[in-house]
């Protein structure tokens, strides 16, 4: 739309999922000729290594490049800080009455509650929020999850829609009754086919020799920052079941986070450390996703989980929890197996009936490269574009 000013918000820019969903939609939409700008913190809770801050700069000089302005706002951060929290506020204030947008895009938990209220009081006609997943269970107690409930029940009042990345995650908000039911919008978070090309068997097989992986070694892997909520504990007891049975079966963890001490230490104490392998962050995941036979998201709470979008296209099958927007990407039996969360014996059973039949593994694979389809970022970009005008046209902003 040209000239319709958009001003994005998320709280860390960093390369998670709800990041790239803001990148890939910021890109899309300045086809759309949009005026575009984003607001982020300075992403220090993410815990960054060197590769991985080079890789965001990359991407802010690439949405620069685009005339997509990108705004630090030092002040915004995850964790509760009043002092900061209070200062975050006003400065988005102060930015949004500065850049006048027509419409706010806010994304995640923190920058949605503040930021929906800054553009609220700013005057902006149009607020959207994406929440990429939601904290109502596995991240904080009873307490607190109930206040954010109530944040959020307060804060939708202001939002003119909500979008959800899964129809899960739409029917989790409605039955906490943070919104009645048309104020949602399902758009499924896209992945950029380009950025995933398969490696060839030779390839896999340098890599496999570079990380010292006998080459006919089968490969059980995940990648997930490595936090609580993502369940990588479970994965590591899952394991020892395994490499029990099959002690030439190599486990791979691709990313980092403050468990990987621990996780390291709990792998030598049951004695299966030389089968486990820690990569931390990489840039090049299609290329390690490429050597792994299963692909394995133990998660406690997960919004869509991207990445397992990003296995799919690669034609890996799948064992992930059965909870959040996950039964929206794996079908128990067509493409992977769901088991219910924390339980590394039911992660084990089905990580060894794919071990066992690699003709299963590979129809799978192959269904799950062909349910990828449906999640390519050009469908989610149109959607956006098109959610947006509708809002525009309700307003009569333009018509």
């Amino acid at each position: 739309m040209e000239n319709i000013k958009v001003l994005h918000i998320i709280t860390r820019f960093d390369k998670g999922g709800s990041a790239q969903n803001t990148y890939l939609s910021l890109l899309g939409l300045k086809k759309k000729n949009y005026k575009l700008s984003l607001i982020s913190g300075l992403s220090l809770e993410s815990e960054m290594k060197h590769q991985e801050i080079d890789a965001k700069e990359k991407d802010i000089q690439i949405l620069e490049s685009e005339k997509i302005e990108f705004i630090q706002c030092p002040s915004l951060v995850r964790r509760i800080n009043i002092i900061k929290d209070i200062k975050a506020f006003f400065d988005m204030w102060r930015i949004i009455k500065k850049n006048n947008p027509i419409i706010v895009h806010t994304h995640s938990s923190k920058a949605g509650l503040m930021g929906r209220l800054a553009a609220k009081l700013a005057g902006v006609p149009i607020i959207v929020h994406t929440p990429h997943g939601h904290i109502f269970f596995g991240y904080f107690g009873p307490l607190k999850t109930k206040l954010f409930i109530i944040l959020e029940k307060l804060a939708s009042r202001i939002t003119d829609k909500i979008v959800a990345l899964t129809n899960r995650e739409k029917k989790d908000h409605i039955l906490f009754k943070v919104a009645s039911e048309d104020k949602f919008s399902v758009i499924y978070s896209g992945i950029d086919p380009n950025m995933l090309k398969e490696s060839s068997s030779e390839e896999k097989q340098n890599l496999k020799k570079e990380l010292g992986i006998p080459e006919n070694s089968l490969i059980v892997g995940t990648a997930c920052r490595l936090v609580p909520i993502k369940g990588p504990e479970f994965l590591v007891k899952a394991s020892k079941y395994i490499i029990s049975k099959y002690p030439d079966t190599y486990f791979m963890f691709t990313g980092d986070g403050p468990l990987e001490q621990d996780l390291k230490r709990k792998a030598l104490e049951m004695g299966i450390s030389e089968n486990i392998v820690f990569l931390d962050w990489r840039d090049d995941l299609a290329k390690i996703i490429s050597i792994y036979d299963v692909f394995v998201l133990p998660s406690l709470n997960e919004g869509m989980g991207r990445v397992l979008v990003e296995a799919m296209a690669l034609g890996k099958s799948i064992v992930a929890s059965n909870i959040g927007g996950i039964p929206d990407l794996v079908i128990h039996g067509k493409n992977g197996f769901l088991v219910p969360p924390k339980n590394p014996e039911e992660l084990a059973k089905y990580i060894q009936v794919l071990l066992e039949d690699k003709d299963k593994r590979e129809k799978m694979g192959l269904k799950g490269k062909e349910m990828s389809l449906n999640f390519g970022a050009e469908s989610m970009i149109e959607k956006i574009a098109s959610l947006y005008e509708e809002l525009l046209i309700q307003k009569n902003i333009c018509s």
